[in-house]
């Protein structure tokens, strides 16, 4: 099967296919007033309870106010309604981790698996639509998605390869045996063992490539979806993104979690993600070890992973939101 068939489209549309991602995986800002984003988190909890030892680290928002999160315990998705902070389980873990997620335009909440590969959950139902082995090669560590059109792309942190899975032109999901590896080259310089590599994922502003973090080196990369070529994206004199987590695109500004210095690094891209100047880091007292981020109306969403605190069935954990507008530059 070749890949250029399959995971993208004609090459006058590839431009586009990209640029919508950002859309289906749920990163998208309404709304550009302060005063409208101020009056938004008036209304909006800034804390989500989430339940006693849930242990989160994906997060996902799609266009209404719902955020979708995933146990790195037993692998459940967790809904919470952003207006209220009320949520509940809509599908039971299959008994082994949910990593990253995103949602798409269609209800199908696709998840990375770590040692289990991918599946996709129906987020109305719960029902799980499709499972993928993503690789045979060990160890591996299926870690995070990204969402497009026709493709949905998934970081492995402890093989130097992403996996796309080809979507139909109606979204029809794929065959089990039609997942497609992408081995990272160019720039990339694979640490082996058990570390953390490839973790956020994105696309570039043009949307002509992939970004990934490399979180063990404290890289961000830019790829060639055909090729996966690498190259280092050029951040100036920011300091590394070591313990680089989630990846938030909007527009040119990207937000890079790093998740054990409780911080967002945010950048201002080039149109072709090549290079990029350091902005603001975003803290918060709350934050204890947000992995992930996703944003809705003006604030930003992030999962507290805990990372440092040893779980227990009674171990608390919550999402909190920040806002983005009003934090000064």
């Amino acid at each position: 099967m070749a890949f250029e068939h399959r995971s993208f489209a004609p090459r006058p549309t590839r431009r586009r296919l990209l640029t919508a991602g950002a859309a289906t995986a749920g990163a998208v800002l309404v709304g550009s007033a302060g005063t409208a984003a101020a009056a938004a988190g008036k209304t909006r909890p800034a804390v989500l309870r989430l339940p006693n030892g849930f242990r989160p680290e994906g997060i996902t928002i799609g266009g209404g106010p719902y955020a979708y999160l995933g146990s790195l315990g037993d692998g459940s998705i967790y809904r919470a309604d952003l207006r209220t902070g009320e949520g509940g389980i809509i599908s039971t873990g299959p008994g082994t981790p949910s990593v990253g997620l995103k949602l798409d335009d269609r209800g199908r909440l696709f998840v990375a698996g770590r040692g289990q590969g991918a599946r996709v959950v129906d987020a109305r139902t719960g029902a799980i639509l499709a499972s993928y082995v993503l690789t045979t090669a060990t160890p591996t560590f299926a870690n995070d998605v990204f969402l497009t059109p026709r493709t949905a792309w998934f970081t492995d942190s402890f093989q130097p390869a992403l996996y796309a899975l080809p979507l139909g032109r109606h979204g029809e999901l794929p065959d089990a045996d039609d997942v497609v590896t992408i081995t990272l080259s160019g720039d990339w310089g694979q640490v082996p063992g058990e570390v953390v590599n490839a973790n956020g994922i994105t696309r570039t502003p043009d949307g002509k490539a992939l970004l990934v973090v490399q979180s063990g080196v404290g890289g961000l990369h830019r790829v060639n979806p055909r090729t996966g070529v690498t190259e280092l994206v050029d951040l100036g004199a920011a300091a590394p993104l070591t313990n680089g987590d989630g990846l938030l695109l909007i527009g040119r500004t990207l937000y890079v979690v790093q998740n054990r210095q409780n911080a967002i690094d945010v950048f201002e891209l080039a149109a072709d993600g090549r290079s990029g100047v350091f902005q603001r880091r975003i803290t918060d007292p709350l934050f204890d070890v947000p992995t992930t981020v996703a944003a809705y109306k003006g604030r930003l969403y992030l999962p507290n992973a805990r990372f440092t605190t040893t779980p227990t069935p009674e171990t608390t954990y919550d999402v909190i939101s920040v806002p983005v507008i009003s934090l000064p530059a």
